[in-house]
């Protein structure tokens, strides 16, 4: 069937807008390969991500961040939901559509070892971009190519060498430059900083707090280091088992936190400070199988405050002052305010 073309709608400040994405695994399992199941990996979300923002995506592993951004990109193609870019709506366009807009919207891997190619030199990683695109002549990629090593904290001469020559710090530089080579507004950041050292980790999120300054862009940054995230993100948005549970400013959710799985995320996060108290309980236990969720809010398994209702219905998400969202059961004026059962225990 033959694409029909796609009409954008005119932008505003979103620069980026996410409406119930979706992104089902089916499973196979029999000697015809039948489908038996789906991994729920991003069961419906939705978010915003303004011109110049950083959106922090947090929570524990398995929650489903990467496959949200790479579903997003649609380097994963999605189950159902919309994503526009700048009011382009991306799962519609067709390929050629496609790979023109690849140019705004580019990712910054987690693994700097795996993510880039050893048989290809440096120069040619960052100028791949470029190629792909047919932007600028030869020597003009040459030298944009040296310009941003050298802007990433890199030597011009590094241009020639290989990834192995190079750390874990270094080769991440590498993909940042690689990223930012065909000019994106957009960059999915999939913790960037994760397998880094501490000392590194600082170095390059000042990078791209500097590079977002300079350039404007806009980045979905994907983590489960808090700390990190609250340095870098204007806005955050906590994921639980593929869902969208809370989502704030920076500052108010790490003063406020609504949802009894954002208070024990931040009470679960180490401190040198011998002084300081926790106010909740630590987080116990682990994140269900996405393959088979359990019913209502699919974190009642593990929650202090869970209700009857939390068990059977899933909660709403409710709008609190300031752009303060949360999905609980806690903060529906229809839902009775006490828990009918005590708070689960380790194992």
């Amino acid at each position: 069937m033959m694409a029909m073309p796609v009409q954008p709608v005119p932008p505003n400040n979103v620069l980026l807008k996410v409406s119930d994405l979706r992104k089902h695994f089916p499973v196979r399992r029999g000697l015809f390969a039948q489908v038996s199941g789906y991994v729920k990996a991003v069961d419906g979300i939705s978010l915003e991500i303004r011109n110049g923002e950083t959106l922090g995506l947090v929570g524990e592993s398995g929650c489903g961040k990467t496959t949200a951004g790479r579903t997003i990109l649609r380097l994963i193609e999605p189950t159902g939901g919309d994503v526009l870019f700048q009011g382009t709506p991306v799962f519609r366009l067709p390929a050629e559509e496609m790979r023109k807009i690849r140019k705004q919207m580019q990712i910054i891997f987690q693994d700097p070892y795996g993510s880039l190619n050893p048989r290809m030199t440096v120069g040619g990683i960052v100028m791949e971009g470029l190629v792909a695109h047919g932007m600028y002549s030869k020597s003009e990629r040459i030298e944009r190519g040296q310009a941003l090593l050298q802007r990433v904290g890199l030597d011009r001469e590094h241009f020639y060498r290989y990834p192995h020559e190079f750390s874990g710090g270094q080769r991440q530089r590498i993909g940042i430059a690689r990223a930012l080579a065909v000019e994106p507004q957009f960059i999915v950041c999939d913790e960037p900083v994760s397998a880094l050292d501490v000392s590194i980790q600082a170095q390059i999120i000042n990078l791209l707090s500097d590079l977002k300054r300079e350039l404007g862009l806009s980045y979905l940054f994907i983590a489960h280091d808090l700390s990190v995230v609250q340095h870098i993100s204007d806005r955050v948005a906590v994921m639980y088992l593929g869902k969208i549970v809370e989502q704030a400013s920076s500052e108010e959710l790490f003063r406020n936190p609504l949802h009894p799985y954002t208070q024990l995320l931040l009470a679960s996060v180490p401190s040198l400070e011998p002084r300081a108290r926790k106010k909740h309980k630590s987080l116990v236990g682990d994140v269900p199988s996405p393959l088979n969720p359990p019913p209502g809010c699919p974190f009642h398994p593990r929650c202090p405050e869970a209700m009857d209702n939390c068990r059977t219905e899933m909660p709403p998400t409710i709008q609190k002052a300031d752009g303060h969202s949360v999905a609980c059961h806690l903060y529906n004026i229809e839902t009775p305010s006490r828990p009918s059962a005590a708070p689960p225990t380790a194992n």
